[in-house]
């Protein structure tokens, strides 16, 4: 790779820093980094595939790529709600996979310094989350920020490689 090329992409990485998707879930709002995030589109039709886990909700046609859609809100044990017109699906890519995210809605771009993100309560206070890497202060308000990686284990991806 030349310098020029290197250079260039750590640029890229480094505007990318610090920016968080922010999307709702009920009533959390969660924030996920943004160099994870390939697009945000509207609910569309979903093909079901039979077998996988309840979470996975199916297949969707995106200009010719077949990319598997997970409910978010069934992946983190919360009641599952019918889709409307907020519903957003976020594309993101999670190890070399794209995966759809159905979130309830998607809320804005924000910038939350290192500064500004504390780890989560461990275990030993009752909390225990495994998509949880840190909690964002905004103010007075917080952004659950999500693991993009734990998502999905590796036999997940494996298996979504498969359909993809």
């Amino acid at each position: 790779m030349t310098k020029e090329l290197e250079n260039v992409m750590e640029v890229e990485e480094d505007t990318q820093k610090g920016k968080y998707l922010t999307f709702i879930i009920g009533k959390e709002v969660y924030g996920i980094e943004i160099k994870y995030v390939t697009e945000i589109i509207g609910i569309q039709q979903i093909t079901e595939v039979p077998e996988l886990p309840d979470y996975i909700k199916g297949i969707i046609n995106l200009r010719g790529k077949i990319i598997p859609v997970m409910d978010v809100r069934l992946r983190f044990k919360k009641e599952q709600r019918e889709y409307n017109d907020r519903t957003c699906i976020i594309v993101v890519e999670i190890n070399d996979i794209s995966v759809g995210l159905i979130v309830d809605s998607v809320a804005e771009v924000v910038d939350i310094s290192e500064n500004d993100i504390v780890p989560p309560p461990n275990s030993s206070t009752g909390f225990s989350n495994k998509y949880i890497n840190g909690i964002g202060k905004i103010g007075e308000d917080v952004k659950l920020l999500i693991d993009c990686n734990m998502l999905l284990n590796d036999e997940e991806c494996e298996n979504l490689a498969m359909i993809s």
